[in-house]
């Protein structure tokens, strides 16, 4: 995105801003033709940006009109320009030209970066054919080809494995928390990550239409289902634009029946005036602007006027596990050892056979070890485990799917039902101990949950981890409802559901949660360090990783959605009341201009409340998210 000083979109509601203010200064100090020069071209800069669409949507393809906020605008300025006020005219093109223009940039922003997806894929691949093996584009695979995948490589496309076995890191793709070991049959997704083994995998997808590129297509479909719904204002003004130009026009039609046609023409644009939503124009991006810049002093970017709109009507949160309500960072939180061995001797034995492996369980074993021994003999069996010697015995450290729990099978499924990952420690072809590691809740996950709770907000779970990690994490949060061994597809069509049922908002840090970030009400995306197309596919991004912060955010949000509503219903109530009085001469042009602008003024005033905090946020979070949030 450009700066905003060099966004073309914006030069010309700041050229009309210019002129009206030279227009106004110029008939301040007497200069009328100047001032009037002024203010046809502040007029003309403003209307260039929404006139000649609202016209346009007037039909379209299908030859239906499209009546919305712009073309009333339009009506209006063209009346305020016949009854020779210019001026007013100016002021309403510049007002609704620049909130036109900040929509646009921020919808722009939303979209940006998409792109960056499949950038997880490599741009060639090794294949393996009769004559040996070649390098061929990515764009050039076909389903059948035979990829050749290598230690720390990653997968060009969607694949079943037919040769080799090694662990796969798809967290950013499935959201799995921890690398899943694979072997011959068992499938891989595009742009995951090869461990320490080769594999020899067939591909199930072209290049060009895999996992990645679905998610790409499915995000992009969805901001355009979210750009097709008309705004508030533009909902209230469906209604209100043809009401009013059948209403002129049977003023223009009396006139000519009674024998006064100038009168009543002169009546009917003064109508046309009394019901332009001068004050509507003002009233909700004033509000959004002060509720989008309160909330950035939380944490929190909102990213468009209408997402500030919908996130006050949330009623679900839908949480990714991994990296949202997990800490994304496994830990030994539990060991079990046989009679007579000590736990801080299986902890060493592994950590020392793990001190060279880059598996994340290996990081997290060695994490927990204060003084790691020296190992020799050192071998990874790819997909398994680990071997090697520590102090003349000999150390197998691997899932209980190769080394047997024996005694502690028992042991082991209860740790696996608490929700942590087993390792088995095998000392001289006996078992020793038991490893639980586990990526731990965030510690106000809990504390998040309730707050949701309280507000009359439902909590929902969705990741791609096995079911059992999932119950278990979700019932320290406080979850009922948990989807688990979802896929990125998955996520987004139980996105889908939630919304028929209420207006659900998805929180998330992975690119496997961009399609759902996408789909939900509003998009919520976590921390500075998420992913970029979490970030670019959400429509709110929190700087900080405090969750207290999503039902701080919601309170404002509510409270700014409040707040709109109150400066909507003024809007509607002066075109009520201006409306018969217009109309039937009790108050002409100069009184209409009047109370349209003490109206403004009203909900301008009413609208910078938006700004203040919500007695309800929580002021560690306020402190602790501002301090993220501030430039050092």
């Amino acid at each position: 995105m450009p700066s905003w000083w060099r966004d073309s979109s914006l030069a010309l509601p700041a050229l009309s801003g210019l002129l009206l203010a030279a227009g106004l200064i110029l008939e301040w100090t007497g200069l009328e033709v100047p001032a009037l020069v002024a203010f046809a071209l502040g007029l003309a800069a403003g209307g260039w940006t929404f006139v000649p669409g609202a016209l346009r949507r007037l039909f379209t393809a299908r030859g239906r009109a499209r009546l919305g906020v712009g073309l009333l605008m339009t009506i209006a300025a063209v009346g305020a320009v016949l009854l020779g006020h210019v001026g007013e005219a100016a002021a309403l093109a510049f007002l609704f030209s620049l909130a036109e223009a900040l929509e646009d940039r921020a919808m722009d922003r939303a979209r940006e970066g998409l792109r960056a997806l499949l950038s997880l894929v490599p741009e060639t691949a090794r294949v393996s054919r009769t004559s040996g093996t070649v390098d061929l584009p990515v764009a050039e695979l076909r389903e059948l080809d035979l990829l050749v995948v290598g230690a720390g490589e990653r997968v060009a496309t969607d694949g079943i494995v037919a040769e080799g076995r090694s662990s796969v890191d798809a967290s950013a793709v499935t959201g799995e928390s921890i690398p899943v070991e694979v072997g011959p049959g068992d499938p891989v997704p595009a742009g995951a990550v090869n461990g320490s083994g080769s594999l020899l995998v067939e591909a199930t997808a072209d290049g060009r239409d895999n996992s990645l590129t679905q998610i790409v297509a499915l995000v992009e479909q969805a901001h355009a289902r979210k750009g097709e719904r008309a705004r508030l204002a533009d909902r209230i003004a469906r209604p209100l634009v043809p009401a009013v130009l059948v209403a002129a026009a049977l003023v223009v039609l009396f006139g000519f029946l009674v024998g006064d046609p100038s009168t009543w023409i002169e009546r009917a644009l003064v109508v046309l005036v009394a019901a332009s939503p001068c004050a509507m124009a003002i009233a909700v991006p004033v509000t959004v602007i002060s509720a989008i810049g309160s909330a950035s002093k939380l944490g929190v970017v909102i990213k468009s006027g209408a997402t500030c709109e919908q996130f006050g009507t949330i009623r679900t949160v839908a949480f990714d596990k991994t990296g949202t309500l997990t800490q994304g960072r496994p830990q030994v939180t539990e060991v079990r050892t046989v009679a007579g061995t000590a736990r801080d001797g299986v902890l060493a034995w592994a950590a020392a056979v793990e001190a060279t492996s880059t598996h994340p369980l290996a990081a997290a074993i060695t994490a927990a070890v204060a003084d790691v021994p020296v190992s020799s003999d050192v071998s990874e069996n790819a997909g398994h485990g680990v071997t090697g010697r520590v102090e003349g015995r000999l150390i197998r450290v691997g899932s209980p799917r190769w080394l047997d729990p024996a005694g502690l099978r028992t042991d082991a499924d209860e740790l696996a039902e608490a929700g942590m990952t087993v390792v088995v420690v095998e000392a001289d072809g006996k078992v020793a101990g038991l490893i639980g590691v586990r990526d731990e809740l965030r510690p106000e996950a809990a504390e998040t949950v309730r707050l949701l709770h309280d507000q009359g907000i439902g909590a929902v779970m969705l990741t791609g981890d096995d079911v059992r990690t999932a119950r278990a994490l979700a019932r320290e949060a406080g979850i009922d409802d948990v989807r688990a061994e979802q896929l990125p597809t998955d996520k987004a069509a139980a996105i889908t559901e939630l919304t028929t049922a209420g207006p659900t908002a998805m929180v998330g840090d992975g690119i496997n949660d961009a399609p759902a970030l996408a789909t939900a009400t509003v998009g919520i995306a976590m921390g500075a360090t998420g992913s970029a197309a979490a970030v670019e596919s959400a429509d709110i991004a929190f700087t900080g990783h405090d969750l207290r912060l999503i039902p701080a955010a919601l309170a404002h949000a509510r409270r700014g959605r409040r707040i709109m509503t109150a400066n909507i219903a003024l809007a509607l109530a002066i075109i009520v009341v201006l409306f018969p009085l217009a109309l039937f001469g009790v108050l002409g042009l100069a009184g209409v201009v009047l109370v349209h602008e003490i109206a403004e003024v009203a909900v301008i005033v009413n609208g910078v409340r938006a700004a203040r905090p919500t007695r309800s946020t929580p002021q560690t979070v306020v402190s602790r998210s501002s301090a993220i949030a501030s430039p050092a």
